[in-house]
């Protein structure tokens, strides 16, 4: 039988109705001649009740406690989806992660998937099992514990059983109906996409868009999983949602495709570091051991021996990327002036593929930057995405004169 993973999300799954909504939409493509394995998340709000209870009971949690704690939001999930198919005469069996079984590794909160064997489910699909209903974000460890793939992990989880199991799509329902080339809360001109490259969602994702999680999409370009993001509130449609599929599989597409934004970013600046070989390593590895996400980074000029290093990283992270730079200061590895945090900033980022064969891109952002009298402090580029840091206040102009300037509300 041809098979679809299908995914559901907490919104989707988040009271009884919901969940019997989101049976209807499977069982209809189990009428179409397809075995499905359906991958859930806990029902919404389920997972903060349950990580609020640990943290209540015990700060310094033990890791290992945790995961057992939040991962049974998703086991509840997968138990009435069950019930709920097995209700329409669907033939239908939960699985948890240590069933299937999903071997990970032993990091705790955040485990990396190691494999995926397929014999387990694949029997009962052969006894005449329909759907196999999946507990998302969760395996085990080479220990026998239950882990955890981190936030966000049941998208994981999804592109992953599609790319084990050789499923001919993965579809991913959520509250969105698709991809927007952008925010529709910031521009009411932001139009859904049919399609969108994985490179381009991949960006997308890293760059502040909630629809993906970013280790899904790196999954999916991997395996080359084609995935559809659609809305489990909307009628359905076999051209419903966004499909994030290979370039080649795109006959045409705008320059630019999407307009990103992250508001919650700070610039810092190292200010007079001393300018010698090996000084980048010096200030960046204590940052990576301190677990900071740097993104752009931008290198002065050196005078005098002397130079201004700046990055920007999330603003959750400011006081433990100043606390890890200090300590660097004080052991004598680095040695700067002033450390100067700005945490009034937003990045902004226009991402496309046509970027590659077409030039002027960065010109045309930012002299539109330039006419809505927004300064850019920060410029970071790759070969499809041009990223700024500007005055947080700034963002949503920033945003829609960019949209405007790419003609992104029309199509290709």
């Amino acid at each position: 039988m041809p098979l679809l993973v299908m995914k559901f999300g907490g919104t989707s799954v988040a009271n009884i109705d919901r969940i019997r909504r989101a049976a209807k939409r499977v069982g209809v493509e189990v009428a179409k001649g397809y075995d499905v394995i359906v991958i859930v998340s806990a029902m919404a709000g389920r997972t903060n009740e349950l990580v609020g209870w640990v943290d209540e009971i015990s700060p310094m949690y033990d890791a290992r406690e945790y995961d057992a704690v939040v991962s049974s939001g998703e086991n509840v999930t997968a138990g009435l989806m069950a019930l709920t198919l097995q209700e329409m005469d669907v033939p239908a069996r939960s699985w948890q992660g240590w069933q299937v079984p999903l071997l990970t590794t032993s990091v705790h909160s955040a485990a990396r998937i190691e494999e995926i064997p397929t014999d387990n489910i694949n029997a009962k699909f052969a006894e005449g099992m329909k759907v196999a209903v999946v507990a998302g974000f969760q395996g085990i460890s080479p220990e026998g514990r239950i882990t955890t793939l981190g936030r966000g992990g049941s998208d994981t989880t999804a592109v992953a059983f599609a790319a084990a199991f050789g499923a001919e799509r993965c579809d991913i329902y959520t509250d969105v109906d698709g991809v927007y080339t952008t925010d529709p809360r910031i521009t009411e001109k932001a139009r859904k996409l049919d399609k969108i490259a994985f490179e381009e969602m991949l960006e997308l994702a890293s760059l502040g868009a909630k629809v993906l999680q970013t280790r899904s999409v790196e999954l999916a370009m991997r395996y080359n999983v084609r995935l559809r993001v659609l809305s489990s509130f909307e009628e359905q449609s076999d051209n419903a949602g966004t499909l994030v599929c290979a370039e080649e599989d795109i006959m045409e597409s705008n320059v630019v495709n999407g307009i990103a934004y992250s508001r919650d970013e700070a610039k810092m600046t190292l200010i007079s570091v001393a300018d010698r070989p090996g000084i980048a390593a010096a200030i960046f590895s204590p940052l990576s051991e301190a677990g900071v996400n740097v993104d752009m980074i931008i290198q002065n000029i050196s005078e005098e021996g002397r130079t201004d290093m700046t990055f920007s990283c999330p603003t959750n992270q400011v006081a433990r990327a100043q606390k890890a730079l200090q300590a660097a200061k004080d052991s004598g590895d680095i040695n700067y002036h002033d450390l100067v945090a700005d945490t009034d900033v937003a990045k902004v980022s226009a991402v496309g593929i046509g970027m590659r064969s077409q030039s002027g891109v960065a010109a045309r952002m930012f002299e539109t930057l330039r006419d809505e009298g927004i300064n850019i402090k920060v410029i970071a580029t790759s070969e499809i995405k041009i990223s700024v840091l500007i005055d947080r206040k700034y963002m949503e102009l920033a945003v829609q004169a960019l949209h405007d300037a790419f003609g992104l509300d029309k199509a290709a």
